[in-house]
């Protein structure tokens, strides 16, 4: 039973055996590709992720496969503006506006970073195409459709690999601005660290704990905070993650009980701003060919801003002033 192009999830019965090895039987789907999805968490046995395609089958077990939409075949270049903040021959650095997905997927194949990088220069495509569908070239981090703020690219197999490195190794150092609402309770610098996986039921969500929960940490700083006047206290956030988890910092700001502002997936809607208030405000990484630090820095985008002060708050100095200096490399 092949259903490689199935957009929904498909139950099947098991039969005794290794799991990736029953899954590719029953789906005529090589054994590698299955072991991505499983991987992946994908794959449920009686109602549990399983992570391992080495899992035994007693048979007679549901199975049920989150079938991934089939690959891109094509992504167009296309002229799109773009905020440069830095560029060599080796990366380019970007203010990515919020609303703009990273890279192709098979829902989006269109108006992303991707694209409109596509259109000024060429990217490297060795392993461009991910086992998701979808398409990467050069991307070597990523920030959520509604987050704002600096991303970095690389332009060659060889500098996607040193920058995948510093990344993976924690040599960069990342640093996020939110607005925390619900109830921020902490006068002072808060270290969270808690473990985040895919949520079990809402498959879209990530959460502390969770299948395939893998560690987590953030330090959460305010920079300013006051009562909103209904019993809660709302907070401007300096957020720096140590690890990359997806959605890591909302899923942590949410374990704290302070979910950011406008977040309709972790949170709720807002009436001062229409994304969740959450940028990427600086970045620092090894150069991939010189191992010189650079230092890259995007300004806090006027919606965020606004929201802060609509809501009551006061802008402290050093978010308005930025770095020293050059306001665009620090």
């Amino acid at each position: 039973m092949a259903f490689m192009n199935s957009p929904d999830s498909l139950t099947l019965l098991a039969h005794a055996g290794r799991l990736d090895s029953v899954l590719s039987d029953l789906s005529g789907v090589s054994r590698s590709q299955v072991s991505h999805w499983i991987e992946a968490g994908r794959v449920r046995v009686a109602g549990q992720v399983v992570q391992r395609s080495s899992h035994k089958l007693r048979g007679g077990e549901p199975m049920e496969i989150d079938v991934p939409p089939p690959a891109i075949s094509h992504v167009q270049a296309e002229d799109i503006a773009l905020d440069v903040i830095y560029e060599d021959e080796a990366l380019i650095a970007v203010n990515k506006p919020p609303g703009m997905v990273t890279h192709p997927a098979p829902s989006v194949v269109s108006g992303t970073l991707v694209n409109a990088l596509l259109g000024r220069m060429t990217l490297p495509t060795q392993d461009g195409f991910e086992q998701d569908g979808s398409y990467r070239p050069g991307i070597v981090h990523r920030l959520d459709k509604d987050t704002s703020g600096v991303i970095v690219v690389a332009k060659t197999v060889e500098d996607h690999a040193r920058l995948s490195h510093s990344f993976k190794e924690r040599e960069t150092r990342k640093t996020y601005l939110a607005i925390a609402g619900g109830q921020w309770k902490a006068q002072g610098p808060v270290q969270v660290d808690a473990p985040i996986g895919r949520h079990t039921v809402a498959r879209q969500r990530m959460t502390v704990g969770g299948a395939g929960a893998r560690e987590a940490q953030t330090l959460f700083t305010p920079l300013a905070a006051f009562p909103d006047g209904h019993g809660r206290t709302l907070a401007l956030v300096q957020a720096q993650p140590r690890t990359g988890r997806t959605h890591q910092i909302r899923v942590h700001l949410l374990h704290l009980g302070s979910p950011i502002l406008g977040d309709t997936v972790y949170g709720r809607p807002s009436e001062v701003i229409g994304r969740q208030a959450l940028h990427a405000w600086k970045l620092e990484v090894p150069h991939p060919r010189t191992g010189e630090m650079l230092h890259l820095y995007a300004s806090p985008p006027d919606d965020l801003l606004s929201a802060w002060t609509a809501l009551g708050g006061t802008l402290p100095e050093t978010v308005l002033t930025g770095p020293p200096g050059n306001p665009r490399a620090f």
